[in-house]
């Protein structure tokens, strides 16, 4: 079953098209929105949406920019320099509890092996030795392998930490400042739906280990201030942890997405543009404005929306109010009165509101026009002020 689900995703990206990993900030972005299909199908079977969504016209300006790869690589390597001196100082401070600090002894096993199952199988007993072993150990990009929708993602942390007591701690290593001891919420967000990911994969094999346990803290790592100094901050990612394992876990499965396409479909980019827009259009989407900021296709997905007049396009909270309209030209009937039941409460507020938004234009109009003959009457009175002399001239 898993050699004909393989196989039949090789046959969706094309045969000559090596599979693109999914890495966890787009499983965090596909937990954010389980609803839509298209997604986990691409990202299931390992389609490039950036290339995809070039073929077929719509490219989005996403994902980093080349300088600021290099900067976030040259402060990573700053960071795990000598042994990771620097990193497991910061973690010891932070996280340390009551062991010793980790000395210059401290275990960094080589994780290198063929294929991301051979570095996941190496990941996995490293992470075991290391426990039994009952020192200080950091795993510097370890590789990890969490079942999404059914089929398996390779994952890539910073680094883990394994503590003296068997604690597993995942670090995230940014290149946006901390400044005050305090970054940018929207990105101390990403990072830490991005480590929830981590720690859900990591979890699978703590399972299968004895005396291993998985820290819901992690140590999130940052220049400091305006400077390439390391500063670090503990982030608690139980909350987001909770949500992307119960989003992942409504996933629909790949298999059944996959059966239910047409014969013959396929995602190769060296298909025809109108093939590929065919193809695509045969998995249903679930737009939202906030695609925009996680998804390459979402430009493709927002214009599709919007020809359809679908309503959201508007975003997930308006579509949630709207129930069973699915519709803006549908909304814009309701409230005229030129469709729906007036006894249901979504039509019946799209009426009043309707309505009050007509009271509110028809007093502006009233007012506009009241202030227009105040303004009037004063350039009559001036005329009129301006003919009394002439007309006093003429009875003299």
């Amino acid at each position: 079953m898993a050699t004909t689900l393989r196989q039949r995703l090789a046959e969706l990206r094309g045969p000559t098209v090596a599979p693109h990993p999914l890495d966890a900030r787009a499983l965090a972005a596909l937990a954010a929105n389980p609803g839509c299909k298209r997604r986990a199908l691409l990202d299931g079977a390992g389609v490039d949406k950036g290339v995809l969504a070039e073929a077929l016209g719509s490219p989005a300006p996403f994902g980093q920019s080349q300088f600021a790869f290099m900067r976030g690589n040259a402060f990573e390597a700053k960071v795990k320099a000598d042994g990771g001196a620097e990193l497991l100082r910061l973690l010891y401070e932070r996280l340390g509890g009551g062991a010793p600090a980790p000395g210059p002894d401290a275990a960094t096993p080589d994780l290198s092996a063929a294929g991301p199952e051979g570095r996941a199988a190496r990941t996995a007993l490293a992470l075991r030795e290391a426990t039994a072993a009952g020192g200080w150990a950091l795993l510097d990009h370890p590789m990890l392998a969490l079942e999404v929708a059914g089929s398996p993602a390779y994952l890539e942390p910073d680094a883990v930490v394994v503590h003296p007591d068997g604690r597993w701690t995942v670090v995230e290593i940014k290149s946006f400042p901390m400044i005050d001891a305090s970054a940018d919420a929207a990105k101390v967000g990403a990072a830490a739906r991005q480590a929830a990911v981590y720690v859900l994969a990591l979890e699978r094999v703590a399972a299968v280990t004895e005396g291993a346990e998985v820290g819901h803290q992690v140590l999130l790592v940052c220049p400091k201030d305006f400077s390439n100094l390391p500063t670090a901050s503990v982030v608690d990612v139980r909350k987001q942890r909770a949500v992307t394992r119960r989003q992942l876990t409504r996933l629909t499965r790949i298999e059944d997405i996959a059966d239910a396409l047409p014969e013959g479909t396929t995602f190769d980019p060296a298909c025809s543009p109108q093939e590929l827009e065919s193809a695509v259009s045969s998995v249903t989407a679930a737009y939202a404005p906030e695609c925009l900021a996680a998804c390459e296709l979402a430009f493709h997905c927002r214009a599709r929306s919007r020809a359809e007049g679908a309503v959201e396009t508007l975003g997930r909270s308006v579509r949630g109010e709207l129930g069973g309209l699915t519709t803006v030209a549908g909304v814009l009937a309701a409230a005229a009165g030129k469709e729906g039941d007036p006894a249901d409460p979504t039509v019946a507020a799209l009426r009043r509101a309707a309505a009050l938004r007509a009271d509110a234009l028809e007093s502006a109009a009233a007012l506009r026009a009241e202030a227009q003959g105040r303004a009037e009457a004063p350039e009559g009175a001036a005329a009129l002020r301006g003919q009394a002399p002439e007309g006093a001239a003429a009875c003299r």
